[in-house]
């Protein structure tokens, strides 16, 4: 439980307590004033309704805050479900995803495959899921044609593995209009991506 959580909890278990005095009968705090101090005048009923009223107003205020404090903390993390619907997206996205590359096989369209990933997870977030705190790290092993990537998230502990495989698609070439290289006619290659996804770490 986060530092937030825990001060929701506590502002619950105050408004709980604030509740309780409000309902102690004005007739045993008497009796309690009473046997502490017996000259002490005696207390009139609109002090006990004033404190009542105090009491739960506070108590009101208390919930409030808790819920409101409640809505926060979820913003501000991922939960199971929102990662695994978001990274079953992305993986059905970059299914058959389609890309150019220079001739050094750099993608034109994104920087890496991690950021790509990262991109996709958090557009397939949905308006509860927090526009951050995704984490995907690729493996040791991976090479341009052929990568896996774990994802996890802030807030839970599950986490995906995603494959890429990268496959050379002529049709999918490039030829920017009037642009023409030291050899002739400036062609970027087109690559797609297959894609398949298997939970926990790589």
């Amino acid at each position: 439980m986060d530092a937030l959580s825990e001060l929701n909890v506590l502002s619950l278990v105050l408004s709980a307590v604030l509740v309780a005095m409000a309902c102690v009968k004005s007739d045993w705090v008497r009796s309690w004033r009473e046997s502490i101090n017996p000259s002490a005048p005696d207390l009139p009923d609109s002090a006990f309704v004033a404190a009542r009223v105090l009491f739960l107003s506070m108590a009101g205020v208390g919930v409030y805050l808790a819920v409101q404090g409640f809505g926060v903390s979820d913003d501000g993390s991922w939960s199971d479900g929102e990662l695994t619907s978001a990274v079953r997206q992305t993986t059905d996205d970059l299914n058959g995803y389609t890309f150019q590359a220079d001739d050094a096989g750099t993608p034109l369209a994104f920087p890496d495959y991690a950021s790509l990933i990262e991109d996709k997870v958090l557009e397939h977030g949905g308006g509860d899921a927090p526009g951050y705190g995704v984490t995907v790290d690729p493996a040791d092993t991976n090479t341009p044609a052929k990568a896996s990537f774990t994802i996890t998230a802030d807030g839970t502990d599950t986490a995906f593995c995603t494959h890429l495989t990268r496959h050379r698609s002529k049709k999918d070439d490039y030829t920017p209009p009037g642009i023409t290289g030291g050899e002739g006619t400036l062609t970027y290659q087109g690559y797609r991506l297959t894609a398949s996804l298997e939970e926990g770490a790589c």
